[in-house]
């Protein structure tokens, strides 16, 4: 099972995974259906490029796309043309390789 898989099973648990950022952990609530919560765990962290980029996604998710925009900008990507599934997983494991990378080296 590769990270991203044991990632996405992991929203059947009472809590996103031990050591999820925010930004990790909006995609866990947005998984699990919870949008409220994902965006409140983004929008706490707004200015940091991986909550941005979550953001866009959320309101892009919620079919407010001049807010996604807004959030691309703020992010610095362009706006993603991937289903919603796709990008869910692809910003998920771009997050989870950063994070094994660091818990790897410790930093």
């Amino acid at each position: 099972m590769t990270a991203l898989d044991a990632f996405a099973a992991s929203v059947t648990a009472d809590a996103p995974p031990a050591g999820a950022g925010p930004a990790l952990q909006a995609l866990w609530w947005a998984r699990r259906g919870d949008w409220a919560r994902a965006h409140e765990c983004v929008q706490a962290h707004e200015g940091e490029p991986d909550c941005d980029s979550v953001h866009a996604h959320l309101h892009r998710q919620e079919g407010d796309l001049a807010n996604a925009g807004y959030w691309y900008r703020r992010a610095g990507r362009p706006v993603s043309q991937q289903s919603l599934d796709e990008e869910w997983a692809a910003l998920a494991a771009e997050l989870l390789t950063r994070t094994l990378r660091r818990d790897r080296s410790g930093s």
